[in-house]
């Protein structure tokens, strides 16, 4: 059984909603990663069993490795069709935003989202939700948005309409979003949803297999690279990566290559932090991913000195106008700052 953490209010609202509403949109972040699109389209799924007209609008594109999933090829990207997606947007009845805590973290598509007179529900679990949509489904504690839409489905009483694709999507949400359950992962309500989502017939270790072994041999030697070149902070119990735009050309890069990526240093012993700068290929500005083990907040260090924030063991920000030594001086200021904090953190 699971604990039923949302709100009757929110269930019966979004309930008395599909009851009215014909046409629907669901937005997610800029650079969606697994959790984005798996939590998207198994609300696509789910909505669209039930006969509702739904589009999925992404600000951007997301990686190869996720377009295996059944509705992926219906996703609209706003930085491409940004007309035709202001269109959808302006006519829906209603709007689902998934996986992002504030408006901003949808990019260009801010605008049009607020402008227009859809109802709007926030399904998210990243902390600090911000008030511009009618009803809000945030918890932090949950691993992933995926998660949340399995339990806002199930407590909607609508299980047996969970299809298997539906159940792809969400699992691949979830799993992606705890690094194959590798973190923030031992909630007992985690397993038992997925022992839920097995009986629909999917394949956890295909789903595996298509998300993680699947990259170029690019990627490979792209790995290799960063981690010649990884800079270590052993007192401090840290370890850092970089890539920029230039290395990305080096090696064929393409959208997705570098996922995982700062979650290699820590497989060194005793290592507590792991910081990943990117420079990002579209936009003058440093990318930043942080992932920590133990009891080490470094969703604070995120919100303090890069500009973001996310979860205690996962989290990311971003540097604009930076160029990449000012982004390594900001993350090694960073470190120096929580020092005292990295050297007593639990593992």
């Amino acid at each position: 059984m699971l604990t039923k953490i949302i709100g009757q209010a929110q269930v019966d609202a979004f309930a008395r909603w599909m009851e009215e509403a014909e046409e629907y949109v669901i937005v997610a972040h800029i650079s969606p990663d697994g959790d984005a699109i798996g939590s998207s389209l198994g609300l696509w799924h789910f909505l669209s069993g039930r006969g509702k007209t739904v589009h999925v609008i992404t600000p951007n594109a997301f990686p190869d490795f996720l377009k295996w999933m059944e509705g992926s090829k219906e996703v609209l990207f706003y930085d491409k069709y940004r007309d035709f997606a202001n269109q959808l947007i302006g006519r829906a009845d209603v709007i689902c935003c998934l996986d992002f805590n504030v408006i901003t973290r949808i990019g260009d598509m801010a605008e049009a989202v607020s402008k227009s007179r859809a109802k709007k529900i926030l399904i998210d679990h990243h902390l600090d939700p911000g008030d511009f949509t009618d009803v809000v489904i945030s918890h932090p504690h949950i691993a992933s948005t995926s998660e949340l839409i399995f339990r806002l489905i199930c407590r909607l009483g609508a299980f047996s309409e969970i299809t298997k694709a539906c159940a792809e999507c969400i699992y691949t949400g979830m799993m992606t979003d705890t690094g194959g359950f590798a973190f923030n992962s031992n909630s007992p309500e985690i397993y038992f949803i997925i022992s839920e989502l097995l009986t629909k017939g999917i394949d956890k270790d295909a789903i595996y297999r298509k998300v993680f072994n699947t990259y170029s041999e690019s990627r490979l030697r792209l790995m290799g690279y960063v981690l010649t070149r990884m800079k270590t902070y052993p007192a401090a119990r840290a370890a850092l990566i970089t890539l920029t735009k230039e290395e990305q050309a080096q090696f064929d890069y393409i959208k997705g290559d570098s996922e995982g990526f700062v979650n290699l240093p820590l497989q060194i012993r005793h290592t507590v932090l792991s910081g990943f700068l990117r420079e990002d290929t579209e936009r003058k500005l440093i990318r930043v991913s942080l992932r920590s083990v133990g009891s080490f907040p470094c969703n604070q260090m995120a919100a303090e000195f890069f500009y973001g924030g996310g979860h205690r063991n996962a989290s990311g920000g971003e540097l604009v106008g930076y160029t990449m030594e000012q982004a390594i001086a900001r993350f090694e200021e960073a470190v120096e700052a929580y020092r005292a904090v990295l050297e007593t953190a639990r593992e």
